[in-house]
């Protein structure tokens, strides 16, 4: 059974850096994609960084440039480097991963079967 742990979420001021971290387990199949969503109080999910097992990445146009998704090279866990955050950027960051012969690095909440617990990430004025 697939796990995935999320850690690194915290509160931060306005132009400050997180790094998000997903620890995935449980898991055979070498072909995945992984991604980063997150939804505020109110707000749909949406899709923030992803990237699949060829290496392509894709992010929203809200956070490119800001952003940074990457993985370490066990390929066992997903980062999500977050720099100059805004107070915009406040939700809960949720992990998700689909592992099987896919290719793309959708931002789709419905191209992923795996979903871990989250981390709140708070950015103030």
């Amino acid at each position: 059974q697939v796990q995935l742990v999320e850690s690194g979420g915290g509160s931060v001021e306005s132009g400050g850096s997180l790094r998000l971290s997903c620890a995935a387990s449980g898991y055979t199949a070498r072909n995945y994609r992984m991604a980063w969503f997150r939804q505020a109080p109110g707000k749909e999910r949406e899709g923030v960084a992803a990237i699949d097992s060829g290496g392509t990445t894709n992010y929203a146009a809200s956070v490119k440039g800001r952003f940074t998704i990457s993985q370490d090279i066990a390929k066992t866990t997903l980062y999500l480097l977050m720099n100059d955050l805004k107070p915009e950027d406040t939700a809960m960051y949720s992990c998700a991963a689909k592992f099987a012969p896919v290719v793309g690095a959708s931002l789709w909440d419905g191209a992923y079967d795996d979903w871990g617990q989250g981390t709140q990430v708070t950015v103030s004025s």
